[in-house]
């Protein structure tokens, strides 16, 4: 008798997960596509890895190639620019995370208090940039700062009675350019996730702390920002997860490759690119990706842990 009700039950245990599966074969067709992208794109190279420490032969192919141990990695280190690139690349993104974090916090603020046809307008506007080429950035750029026809000489300093500048060779400009163009162009994407965030706060706490008599920016300080707390937290990982990684695009188109701008604008990225146009080594170029990627990992660990210790239930993992 027992065996029976035991039987009974799991035939009706395997019927509701049947039911529940059949009741998300949508939603599992809906999600495919972006599998099937993280797994060509993200898991499928992985084997290529082994090209780092190889010396790669085409007629031997990767796996039969003969192996190379860390010389791979010796390219990144034993140039006297290793010092410049891997300044460059850290105080970059050190700046894009802080500039990018705060703006984009600010202008998810101001669009939650639009009404929602003036929303819906400014965030398509916004995020337009983040959509756009770098290429054609690079030429927008180059519209506002070239030396014979560029707006800013003509239209804004010419007037002035003041020379124009030769945005090309001087170096000085470029760091705050680059930072500039990457606020620009990355806020809409940023400012759409805090928005999206902030929309999902119960109203109850705003209707509560305007009852009391707080002002709006009482409301944001103790209100919004703690709550947006863990999202800022999420999105800072992930970025420092790719702090030794830049925008490949903003440091090689944008300065439109002038070799006057070096010392300012080469990144681990665009050294390495350019190294292979002159070497044509890949496997110098997949020891840099996975030297980027072993330090991303290992920083991701180490802020995580430091966000453990000091607010345990906001941490990733």
């Amino acid at each position: 008798m027992s065996n029976t009700v035991t039987a009974a039950g799991t035939m009706e245990k395997r019927k509701k997960r049947l039911t529940q599966f059949k009741k998300c074969i949508p939603l599992y067709f809906m999600a495919l596509p972006g599998i099937a992208y993280l797994f060509i794109n993200n898991y499928m190279p992985l084997p290529g890895l082994v090209l780092a420490f190889k010396k790669f032969n085409a007629r031997k192919g990767i796996f039969g190639s003969d192996w190379a141990g860390l010389s791979n990695f010796k390219y990144l280190f034993a140039t006297q620019d290793a010092w410049i690139i891997t300044r460059n690349t850290i105080l970059y993104n050190i700046a894009f995370i802080v500039l990018n974090t705060v703006s984009a916090i600010a202008v998810a603020v101001i669009l939650a208090e639009l009404t929602s046809k003036v929303k819906k307008f400014y965030q398509s506007a916004i995020l337009l940039p983040f959509l756009v080429s770098a290429v054609i950035i690079s030429y927008l750029v180059f519209a506002f700062l070239s030396t014979e026809n560029g707006f800013i000489n003509n239209s804004i300093l010419k007037p002035l009675g003041i020379e124009g500048i030769s945005w090309y060779t001087e170096k000085k400009y470029w760091p705050f350019i680059l930072v500039l163009v990457n606020t620009w162009k990355t806020i809409g994407y940023n400012c759409i996730i805090y928005l999206s965030t902030i929309v999902g706060f119960d109203k109850g706490y705003y209707e509560s702390a305007s009852i009391d008599g707080a002002s709006k920016w009482q409301q944001i300080k103790k209100i919004t920002i703690p709550l947006l707390k863990p999202t800022i937290i999420m999105l800072v990982l992930m970025y420092i997860g790719r702090i030794f990684y830049s925008d490949f695009g903003l440091f090689y188109q944008v300065p439109q490759n002038s070799g006057a701008l070096y010392s300012v604008t080469n990144t681990i990225d665009t050294y390495v690119y350019r190294g292979l146009l002159e070497l044509g080594d890949i496997t110098m170029s997949s020891a840099a990706g996975l030297y980027q990627s072993v330090v991303g990992f290992i920083l991701v660990l180490s802020a995580n842990l430091v966000v453990r210790k000091l607010d345990k239930e906001n941490a990733l993992f």
